[in-house]
């Protein structure tokens, strides 16, 4: 591809990715996005198929690859509850719906991907592509698999955008690099009263905020420190006036965990804690936990193929690896329960400007990355369908 042609392709990926960015979707919402996929793909000559209404699934098939299990690249593409801060030409339009966590990006590095993939002429191995609703719920990928994305599928990856790290960068790496996101929610049930006569009552709002402290030491003082875990109390709620002893309290919150053992530890924990604290005071207490994505691991011998293909794109010394734990949730952890494959990340700081994380709303990226990605993706498919069509995959 001669430098003109680069630019023209970076500046297609730059207009889909600000169109996509301007018309954010929630999970499950994703319609006009959806549709604007289907036409790329119409226009690139591959035919594609919705999956859970938003959901698309698309093959760019191998001519020659004989009975060889197909590659599949995945792309999330549903927004978040925010409201868009950036003061972008392109900002989103919906009010409180934004593409906080890059998304936009990675749908238009998957459609990038496919320009080159139809523009390779045979590849060893059929390419599949999947652009999948409601990951930011946790749930679109399970549901993805259940409606058959990876069914004839033999190897799958993905990537994340992230601005820990420069544009140009790709960071591959062996083992967990999510973690699990399970989710609570404790009812803390007392006895109302007159906030004068405190005796009377069994005080929720003092129950719960001991918990809260109490829940704390889970980690601080039950989990090895050399295991990375999180638990996090994000809601309180309690109370109707300040001069009446609130009966009643909910609390939220996440557990993060990196390992299976220690996950389990923390939720049993949670539990335990809840009940003492309820009955040290003379309280009800109601425990719901919620089951969210595993960790996510990528295999050593997926990684190593994964930095083979950054690195013909970036060059070895740009191909790194995350040197602390990452607690994030990513629900392609379903997928690598099913097949092997690699997880990377693109760096994507945006020059000379203040760096806001994922789920800000200010986040932004660097542009720059959209055709890295793309690349990415191209290379990967190509060498996975290599080691597939050799039959060791």
């Amino acid at each position: 591809m001669t430098a003109s042609g680069d630019a023209a392709f970076a500046e297609r990926l730059v207009a889909t990715r600000r169109d996509l960015h301007q018309h954010p979707e929630l999970s499950w919402q994703e319609r006009r996005t959806s549709e604007q996929i289907h036409r790329a793909l119409d226009r690139l000559g591959i035919a594609s198929r919705s999956a859970l209404d938003t959901g698309i699934i698309a093959d760019i098939p191998a001519r020659s690859a004989g009975h060889a299990p197909a590659v599949a690249l995945r792309a999330d593409i549903d927004a978040l509850p925010i409201t868009e801060e950036t003061g972008l030409p392109f900002a989103s339009v919906h009010q409180g719906v934004m593409h906080a966590c890059g998304h936009d990006a990675h749908t238009s590095m998957l459609l990038g991907a496919a320009e080159l993939l139809m523009a390779h002429g045979d590849l060893p191995a059929t390419v599949r592509l999947i652009f999948q609703p409601a990951e930011e719920m946790g749930s679109g990928a399970k549901a993805m698999i259940q409606a058959g994305a990876l069914d004839g599928v033999g190897l799958i990856f993905g990537g994340h955008v992230d601005r820990h790290f420069p544009t140009g960068t790709i960071v591959a790496t062996e083992g967990v690099v999510n973690a699990s996101t399970d989710a609570f929610r404790i009812t803390i049930t007392g006895r109302g009263g007159h906030a004068a006569r405190p005796h009377e009552s069994v005080d929720a709002v003092v129950v719960t905020s001991l918990l809260v402290m109490s829940i704390q030491t889970v980690v601080s003082r039950e989990v090895d420190p050399a295991h990375p875990s999180v638990v996090t109390v994000g809601r309180f709620e309690a109370g109707t006036a300040s001069n009446v002893i609130a009966a009643e309290a909910v609390l939220e919150g996440t557990i993060r965990a990196q390992e299976p053992d220690v996950r389990r530890h923390l939720i049993e924990a949670i539990r335990r804690i809840a009940q003492s604290v309820g009955q040290l005071h003379g309280a009800a207490v109601t425990v719901e936990m919620t089951e969210g994505t595993p960790p996510l691991a990528n295999p050593p011998e997926m990684v190593a193929l994964a930095r083979r293909a950054a690195e013909g794109v970036v060059g070895p010394a740009s191909v790194t690896a995350l040197h602390i734990a990452n607690m994030g949730g990513e629900d392609f952890s379903y997928y690598l329960d099913q097949v092997p494959g690699c997880y990377v990340r693109f760096g994507a700081q945006v020059p000379g400007r203040e760096g806001y994380p994922a789920h800000s709303s200010k986040f932004d990226i660097d542009e720059a990355v959209l055709p890295v990605g793309a690349r990415y993706f191209f290379e990967v498919a190509k060498l996975a369908g290599e080691r597939l069509r050799a039959g060791s995959g």
